[in-house]
């Protein structure tokens, strides 16, 4: 099992985890017992204590940068795509490799293409609405909903978390640890519980 460590998060803002949550209407399932003005690493370590796993993955969703949290959301997306990549996971990725109007327009385009079943619509989402609003072009003026980034990046994670319903506790280490090596400026891509390596 992977041990957090909630130190070097530097990809996090200095704005009070509190204040992230009232601004994208996350609603926590645990209570932190933080005050007000905590940062994200003290609220994520207050749960994390509290064995609140799936409220850490909802704050970090919420929390990272855009282009960080749809990276976070490729992973966690390319752990259900068995097959092939997807165009969504192909176009978010772009986006986050180069963010630009054009790979934004790529990832409107696979977000509108998407069919009702291809989960990994989300990673497109997630770079669509990165900026704030729905898109580039005629979306660009409309705004996205609040924690529209977040909670597109959220459910990616569930998916891939609840994949395989014998291994949610190690896929959710795995995912939380993904999560804080891009917090701390890394790739996320570290390696998965052993008994993980034969089904990501």
């Amino acid at each position: 099992m992977i041990n957090p460590s909630f130190d070097a998060l530097k990809k996090l803002p200095t704005t009070p985890a509190a204040k992230i949550i009232a601004q994208n209407n996350v609603v926590l399932q645990t209570r932190p017992g933080t005050p007000a003005n905590a940062s994200v690493a003290e609220v994520l370590a207050d749960l994390d204590a509290k064995g609140a796993l799936i409220d850490m993955l909802q704050l970090l969703s919420h929390a990272l940068p855009p282009r960080e949290a749809t990276w976070w959301a490729c992973l966690s997306a390319r752990d259900i795509a068995t097959d092939k990549l997807t165009l969504s996971i192909k176009a978010a990725e772009a986006w986050v490799l180069q963010p630009g109007e054009d790979t934004r327009t790529q990832a409107r385009a696979a977000l509108d293409a998407a069919d009702n079943e291809d989960e990994t619509v989300l990673c497109a989402m997630a770079a669509t609405f990165a900026d704030g609003t729905l898109g580039p072009g005629e979306h660009e003026d409309y705004d996205a909903p609040p924690g529209a980034v977040g909670g597109a990046v959220f459910a990616m994670a569930l998916i891939s978390l609840f994949a395989d319903d014998d291994t949610v506790v190690m896929r959710g280490q795995w995912l939380l640890g993904r999560a804080l090596d891009i917090a701390r400026g890394g790739n996320g891509r570290i390696d998965p519980p052993i008994s993980e390596a034969v089904t990501a």
